[in-house]
């Protein structure tokens, strides 16, 4: 299954159209080419299939490297009487590569500068007040009336300013190692139940074994959302796939993970990026999902042998249901379970991203330094 490559990206007042020509003026040899437009410097550099173009400038801010430290050891709290260890990814800004670092620098700069479409909002608002309240009108009418302009203005300059361009030249071994990332996720978004998995504690006494229905393992986990969406900050010819996961959102770019955490932002190369994944069977106290399969049954309040606990009235059956895990780790600090009530799953996309890595590893990436000052 193939994915939808767009050959024209708006970003507020601008348009750019991609061709083989690139964007506004370009010089450069196969492999490198450094080209101005309407945004500034780009880059579009690579060998070996994967190609990267990005916008390169100041944002309003000095770039630079993002002192950060990866959490020693995992959050731990009790519940239930069981001591949980949380799930938990490290801070998204220590989830660097040099190889994208400047991009990465660039969205953030840009995420850190005021919103145009609250301070134009309010500006405006105070005008229309201290003007109608001059000619004597209803002053508050005036000024709510003009706070709606102002701020469809600031969010039509946001849209430039606070964006980040990302275009990509995939060649076809490349873009059909994307594609086969794409199908493989589609096939995961197909399952009727996802849960992102956010801590874990052992069960290690009888009597809360009893109260859970006979699981050895506590889990705290939600229903979470796999879509094909671009984070609000960038601008791209390509729609990713993408994970939330608790507080962060993971989004699978054609050269790296985009890691959004607030209105911060890291990111982990497909080389880095470390996949785990079997089945585990869960004792399903809610809604079995139509997919599941139903390995076995065990009872809300088991006794020693498994079987009912004949001291609690209305002692029902739970199903046992083998749903499979899927873990996303990475050395720089990236820990995220992801669960789904289908098993063999997530062998495929685990593959996809194992292929991009490859791609990646294969590929010769030029180093280049280029002046980030704003060319018109």
């Amino acid at each position: 299954m193939g994915f939808y490559v767009r050959k024209s990206i708006s970003a507020g007042p601008f348009r750019f159209n991609f061709s083989s020509g690139g964007v506004g003026v370009s010089v450069g040899v196969k492999g490198l080419r450094i080209g101005t437009g309407p945004r500034g410097h780009y880059i579009h550099a690579g060998r070996g299939g994967l190609y990267y173009r990005g916008t390169l400038g100041k944002a309003g801010t000095k770039k630079g490297k993002q002192q950060a430290q990866l959490q020693p050891s995992a959050p731990q709290y009790v519940t239930d009487g069981v001591l949980m260890r949380e799930i938990e990814s490290g801070d998204v800004m220590a989830m660097r590569d040099e190889t994208f670092a400047n991009v990465i620098d660039e969205i953030n700069a840009r995420q850190s500068q005021p919103r145009l479409a609250v301070v134009l909002g309010v500006l405006f608002g105070i005008a229309g007040f201290l003007v109608w309240k001059a000619l004597g009108g209803a002053a508050p009418v005036l000024g709510g009336a003009a706070f709606l302009p102002g701020m469809l203005l600031g969010k039509w300059f946001d849209g430039y300013r606070r964006v980040s361009v990302l275009y990509y030249d995939l060649e076809q071994d490349a873009e059909a190692a994307y594609g086969r990332l794409v199908a493989a996720f589609e096939t995961l978004t197909r399952c009727a139940g996802t849960w992102h998995v956010a801590a874990g504690g052992k069960i290690e006494d009888l009597t809360t074994w009893k109260r859970n229905a006979g699981a050895s393992m506590l889990v705290d986990k939600k229903p979470t959302a796999l879509t094909s969406i671009l984070p609000a900050v960038v601008r791209s010819n390509v729609i990713p796939p993408s994970i939330q996961v608790g507080r962060q959102v993971l989004y699978f770019m054609p050269d790296l993970v985009l890691v959004k955490d607030a209105n911060r932002y890291g990111a982990v190369a497909y080389a880095d990026l470390r996949t785990q994944f079997a089945p585990t069977n869960f004792i399903e106290a809610g809604k079995v999902p139509s997919d599941a399969e139903v390995v076995g049954h065990t009872w809300a309040h088991p006794n020693k042998s498994g079987g009912p606990d004949r001291r609690f009235k209305n002692n029902r059956q739970i199903p046992v249901c083998r749903y499979e895990a899927l873990r996303l780790s990475s050395a720089t600090g990236l820990n995220e379970l992801v669960e789904f009530s289908r098993t063999n799953v997530s062998q495929p996309f685990c593959q996809a991203l194992l292929a991009l890595a490859q791609l990646h590893r294969n590929s010769s990436r030029p180093t280049v330094s280029l002046d980030s000052r704003s060319s018109r």
